[in-house]
């Protein structure tokens, strides 16, 4: 099933939070419109900073290619391979783009196609009696701890206590 990441768009003026209706979900995986079509695709998705990126390493690699007198079948494997990769990072241009633009990642959410993935996301906010949407917050990161330096009975590796057998 595929994934996806849901992301809100940054309150409009006089709004307290984003409306529901503009939230975006992007699904993971390769693109293949994206892969056909690469920079088409990153136009209509307004992504014009990864457009002007693809276009300067296209220009790069071909006139690399010339400079070392390249045969054309590497040109070509050259322009199969870029790509291919954006193809397979579409998904994550976009986001990083968003991410830019002041947009929040609310969340990710599992559905056979994108309606699904929205009747589940919503469905779930639905359920929780003190907000209808989740709150962003960032990643509570626990910091680890030293008590006093390390001593010789410290263990580092898999091994349950010092002197253990393996």
């Amino acid at each position: 099933m595929p994934t996806y990441t849901v992301h809100a768009p940054p309150p409009k003026a006089g709004e307290v939070t984003s409306d529901p209706q503009r939230f975006l979900f992007i699904r993971d995986g390769f693109h293949f419109w994206a892969f056909l079509f690469g920079p088409v695709w990153l136009l209509v998705h307004r992504l014009w900073l990864v457009f002007v990126s693809y276009v300067v390493v296209i220009i790069l690699t071909s006139l690399c290619f010339r400079l070392i007198d390249a045969p054309r079948p590497a040109h070509a494997a050259a322009a199969f391979l870029v790509a291919l990769l954006v193809g397979f990072e579409a998904a994550s241009l976009w986001r990083w783009t968003l991410t830019r633009g002041g947009w929040r990642t609310l969340g990710f959410v599992v559905g056979d196609d994108q309606e699904s993935a929205e009747r589940r996301f919503f469905g779930e906010c639905a359920k929780r009696p003190s907000s209808p949407l989740p709150a962003a917050s960032e990643p509570a990161y626990a910091t680890p701890m030293r008590r006093g330096p390390p001593s010789a009975s410290d263990v580092i590796g898999l091994f349950p206590e010092p002197g253990g057998s393996s």
